[in-house]
Formats: structure tokens, sequence, C-alpha cells
């Protein structure tokens, strides 16, 4: 486990990133689910989130889209040095898409985002009068509503409409689904093998307190990139290098062969 748990910089905005230290009572879990997150809640950060600006916790989302942190707070840094004087829906609104692009070029999918992130600069600033109105929608507005409205915007899934809502918003009882928790949860088998983001996040949000969705989410993340990755999770050098290795089904792991599939596939 990295002796700095937490990296300096991630979508949760890293230690300086929002958000209070949680409560947290592991004794009394009424789920595997929550059993799961209360051991991640001993290994890494606890945290209630909320306080981001909205827009900037958008466009910091869509930058990490199908992209690792590494890759995507130097196009954010970039991004926030050329366009983050004043209000920054305004600027992206305004801003030329082959700059933009090429600002944010080490995001990949560099012409994509940035019509992405142009277009919701465009509806931010029509919708909501610019950044500072969007993010009152945000932290004011009923969720689902607020939800609804992102998930309107072109190239706005789920997960990033979840991601604005936990650490803009601060609101209790979300937990996005990337990659990471997507294969955790399946592979732990507290999720079906074959279930998609959204049922993953049904089941999770289900099963787990509101109170502990937001350092769920995050120390899942954290966990998938130390202990249980795509290809080599740890349990395949024996039960003691995992330390969810007593709660986990291993769903689609052999540790006999070593191989490793997609819950999904596994027989």
């Amino acid at each position: 486990m990295s002796d700095d748990p937490e990296p300096a910089e991630n979508i949760s905005g890293g230690a300086e990133g929002g958000g209070v230290a949680a409560e947290f009572e592991p004794a009394d879990a009424e789920t595997r689910a929550e059993e799961v997150v209360d051991r991640l809640g001993e290994l890494y950060w606890r945290k209630t989130y909320g306080g981001q600006d909205a827009f900037t916790c958008l466009v910091r989302t869509v930058l990490s889209q199908n992209t690792s942190d590494v890759a995507s707070q130097p196009a954010h840094d970039a991004l926030m040095e050329r366009h983050g004087d004043g209000d920054l829906a305004e600027n992206l609104a305004r801003a030329e898409r082959a700059e933009l692009a090429d600002t944010i070029r080490s995001a990949g999918l560099y012409n994509q985002k940035a019509n992405v992130l142009v277009e919701a600069g465009e509806r931010v600033v029509a919708e909501y009068g610019g950044a500072e109105g969007f993010d009152r929608f945000v932290t004011e507005g009923e969720p689902s509503d607020v939800r609804s409205a992102l998930l309107e915007m072109d190239g706005v899934g789920p997960k990033t409409a979840d991601c604005v809502l936990l650490f803009s918003g601060g609101r209790a009882g979300v937990f996005p689904v990337d990659t990471h928790v997507h294969r955790i949860y399946r592979r732990l088998g507290v999720a079906p093998p074959d279930a998609d983001h959204e049922e993953v996040r049904a089941v999770l949000e289900r099963e787990v307190p509101a109170a502990k969705c937001g350092f769920g989410h995050t120390a899942s993340i954290q966990f998938g990139r130390e202990f249980c990755s795509a290809r080599t999770p740890a349990c395949l050098d024996g039960p003691e290098a995992c330390p969810l290795s007593d709660l986990c089904e291993r769903v689609g792991v052999d540790v006999e062969s070593g191989d490793v599939v997609d819950p999904a596939d596994a027989d």
C-alpha cells in the first residue's frame, strides 16, 4: 500500500479537495457492501464531500473520462491557466475549439472533449447565467433535477453527473461508478457479475449508508489502483496480499491458474 494513499491531485481534489472527515462507525455493518466500505475506510481517508465549484468540477471530470489522473491533471492545469480567470463557463463558451483541444491534448480524446466543454459552457451561460448560477443550481437544486439536467448535456454520462453531485453538491447517498468501482464490486460478488454501471450504482446506493457513499467511492478507486487491478489483482499472490480477501468471492479470478477475466465472462 502506498505511503500516501490519496493522490495529491485526483478527481476528488486530493487532500485539499474540500469536505471534512466523515463519521465512521464500522462495527454494525448491515450489508456486505457496507462492510467492504468500512474496511476501505480503515485503509484510506474518510471524507464527506462538497464545496468544489460545480462548473470547474464538471470540467475536471470531463477531462478525466477514459484516461488517468496522470494524463488529465496536466490538461486541467493548462486549461485553468489559459481560461481560468473570471467566469470559466463564459470563457469556455467563447473558446476557439482547436486551441482548446490543443490545450487539453494530454487528456486524450481532446477534440471530442473540447467540443463537450465549449457546449457545456454555452449551455451553462444560457441557462444559468454563468458558473456562479450553475453552482447554485447544483448545490441547492433537487438532486434528481440536477442529475437530469447534467445528463442532458452532450458528453456527460452518469459517472460524470454523479461526481458533480458528490464533489460539488455534497449530496449524501451518491456513489459514482467508474471502471474501478464497476470491476471491484462485481468481482467481490456484491453486485451481479453482468451488472452494468447503473446497476452497480443502484446496488451500492441501496446497500451503503448515504453518509459512507462519498468516501466509499474515492477509497474504492484507490483500492482498485493498489490492490484490485483489472489484470493482476493482489489475490493472485495469496489471500494475505489483499485486505479484502475474506470479503471477496473473486468472481472471474482463478487464483490457481492465474487466469483473470471480467466477472461477466466468468463461468
